[in-house]
């Protein structure tokens, strides 16, 4: 009876996905970030790779997978920005692999979660950003904190609604 049940969650509920999803998706949120704002400047406090980095995380379940996919993903995004090479890099490893690692822990199917979940990396990686411009890099960042507050909580709603359409992508098996 053991062999219908798999040995762990993270067996159990790994999702797969066809490889041009995972190179299409990410590489429409980065275009997306990198030049809609350009023409419409209102949509530039939307953060989508960082939503797809948290996406593909804890759906894949995989730390190390994470952490590359973030790694992949900012590393193109900073080469379309004006910031020094390696910000959204370190910004999105670190979403990743703790995106990976709670996805490994409890569901993430749930909208409440996933709400919960895109506000905090939001949040998360705003704070980030902050911190390593002035730590690392010396460059005085101003910190609008309700601003800041407010756009986790506008991301957080369009990453729920974005989760559901990325959903429908899994494979089958």
């Amino acid at each position: 009876m053991s062999l219908l049940h798999p040995s762990s969650r993270r067996e159990m509920e790994e999702h797969r996905f066809h490889p041009l999803v995972l190179i299409l998706v990410p590489l429409l949120a980065i275009f997306f970030q990198a030049y809609l704002p350009l023409r419409f400047p209102s949509v530039g406090f939307l953060n989508v790779p960082v939503l797809i980095v948290i996406y593909f995380a804890v759906s894949r379940r995989s730390p190390i997978g994470g952490t590359l996919l973030g790694l992949i993903i900012g590393i193109i995004q900073d080469a379309l920005t004006h910031l020094p090479l390696g910000i959204n890099g370190i910004i999105d490893c670190i979403l990743g692999y703790l995106a990976a690692s709670i996805g490994l822990r409890i569901d993430v199917d749930n909208p409440g979660t996933r709400l919960i979940m895109n506000f905090t990396f939001i949040l998360l990686a705003s704070i980030l950003h902050v911190l390593i411009l002035r730590r690392l890099l010396g460059i005085h960042e101003q910190w609008y904190g309700l601003h800041e507050v407010a756009r986790a909580v506008v991301n957080g709603l369009i990453g729920v609604v974005l989760f559901a359409l990325l959903d429908r992508l899994r494979q089958r098996q």
